[in-house]
This record gives structure tokens, C-alpha cells and sequence, in this order.
């Protein structure tokens, strides 16, 4: 298929199609096909730079980004393994994202008038914490520095997305939980490590015997103990857990396989 071909079919290409397609490309590295099938993902690269909106960069940027990861992916995506590609794509542009994020942090440059208000609010703050034994409203400080609320209200507001932060400081998530602003950032993206785990976890099950399936799924999806699982199998609970060590074991060499083989991937394309 050709792009004057694609165009002339005026649809969304089937689930089919689109593995068809990414085999061909796998094998012939084809441009028309490249173009296609970065078209028809841009819709992952859209989905995930709305979970970044309102976090200190513009939407179009963050597009731009994750449209990057997404080309990388369709680079280095291997059909021949078995994988989704939406599963092998998604980390990919989360972390072209979360790159494009570090290193914008620290360039943004804060205006003067803000930043100069903005420490005399800091020091407000703190003295009139001390002095009133509670935290001081807009219009304490406003009175404080002989400034208006509006004044107050826009500093505070404009420094939320002009000052540079690194990505390690801790924050109060307010439920007795610290957080980073690493953690807030990716906060949205366990989802998707979740499809990819899930992904990853449904193929390698595929070379297990039925017995070692149960005790996996029974272990790791249905939380139970080994006793429990060892009287539904009527097999003793060291069987269970020499059973089990097996597959972890079958499960680590297949991890280890994969990443070797996407690392390969990431080095030389």
C-alpha cells in the first residue's frame, strides 16, 4: 500500500491492516508504509499529551514530543515478537515526554517582577504565620506589602508555572503521603504500564502447563497463599513453592530476552 492508496480509502485501518502493514514495513523499512502507520498511532501520541495539560508547557509542544516518541517507535517496533504495538509504544513516548520535561524545567525563565514579588510574599508569609499563629490570607499579605490582592493572586499563580523545580523535590499529597514531582508527572502512566505488564504476562503464559497458569494467576492476580492454592491442587505446599520459584525463574530469563532485545533495538536504529 502507497499513501495515495491509503488516502483513497478514506477509513481507519483495520486492526488486520495495520499488522499487515507493520510487518511489511519490518521487512522492507518501506517510507510510504512509515508514514501510514505513524498516522494511524497519532491518536496515542494525542491521548497522552492531554494527561500533561495544565503542568507549566503548552499543549503544542508536548504534542510535538510525544509525536516523536511515537515515530521512534515505529522505528524499532519488532510485529515478529507478539507484542501490541500500543503496549510497546506507550512507555516509549511517556518517557520522551518526562525527558522533554526535565530539561524544559530548568530553562524556563521567571520574570523579574514576579520573581521579585514572589520572595517578598515567601517572607510575608513567614512573619505573618508567626505573628497571627495561622497562615496568612491574600489579603494579609496584600496589607503586609502594601500591594493589591490581584498583585498577590497573579504572583502566586504565575510562579506555580514559571519557577524551575526539580523533579526530586517532595511534596505533601495530602493523605500523609510524600510525593515527588517525578511521581505527579508519571502519575498518569501506571495505567499503561499495567497493559504492558499485562500484555507481556498473557504471552509468556502461553509456554506454561496448566498447573503452572493456576499457581501464577491464584499467586500474583488472586492474592492467595500457597496453602490455599496447594489443597485446590491437592499437591503439597512445597510442590507449590518449588512449582512456583520454576515459573518466576521462566519469567525472569523471558524479561531479561526482552529487554536485551529492545535495548539492541534502542542503540542501533
Amino acid at each position: 500500500m502507497n499513501i495515495k492508496e491509503y488516502k483513497e480509502l478514506d477509513r481507519k485501518l483495520t486492526k488486520e491492516e495495520k499488522k499487515e502493514l507493520f510487518l511489511e514495513y519490518y521487512k522492507t523499512k518501506d517510507q510510504d508504509l512509515r508514514t501510514i502507520l505513524i498516522e494511524e498511532y497519532l491518536y496515542i501520541a494525542e491521548i497522552l499529551s492531554k494527561k500533561y495539560i495544565g503542568k507549566g508547557i503548552d499543549y503544542d509542544d508536548i504534542y510535538q514530543v510525544a509525536s516523536i516518541g511515537l515515530i521512534y517507535s515505529v522505528d524499532r517496533f519488532d510485529p515478529t515478537k507478539g507484542y501490541e504495538f500500543s503496549s510497546f509504544a506507550t512507555p516509549t513516548i511517556i518517557g520522551e515526554i518526562k525527558k522533554y520535561f526535565r530539561d524544559k524545567g530548568w530553562t524556563i525563565r521567571v520574570p523579574r517582577r514576579i520573581q521579585e514579588l514572589s520572595k517578598k510574599i515567601m517572607i510575608a508569609k513567614n512573619k505573618l504565620s508567626q505573628e497571627y499563629q495561622r497562615t496568612p490570607t491574600v489579603e494579609d499579605i496584600a496589607e503586609f506589602l502594601n500591594a493589591s490582592p490581584e498583585e498577590i493572586i497573579e504572583s502566586m499563580e504565575a510562579s506555580k508555572v514559571y519557577t524551575p523545580q526539580s523533579l526530586d523535590i517532595v511534596y505533601d499529597s495530602g493523605d500523609d503521603k510524600k510525593m515527588s514531582l517525578q511521581d505527579l508527572i508519571g502519575e498518569d502512566e501506571k495505567y499503561f504500564d499495567k497493559i504492558d505488564l499485562k500484555d507481556f504476562l498473557l504471552k509468556s503464559m502461553k509456554n506454561l502447563n496448566e498447573v503452572e497458569k493456576t499457581i501464577l494467576i491464584d499467586r500474583y492476580f488472586n492474592k492467595k497463599t500457597q496453602i490455599v492454592i496447594a489443597k485446590k491442587l491437592n499437591i503439597s505446599q512445597m510442590t507449590v513453592s518449588r512449582i512456583e520459584k520454576k515459573v518466576l525463574e521462566k519469567m525472569r530469563k523471558e524479561i531479561k530476552k526482552t529487554m536485551e532485545v529492545w535495548w539492541i533495538d534502542f542503540l542501533y536504529c
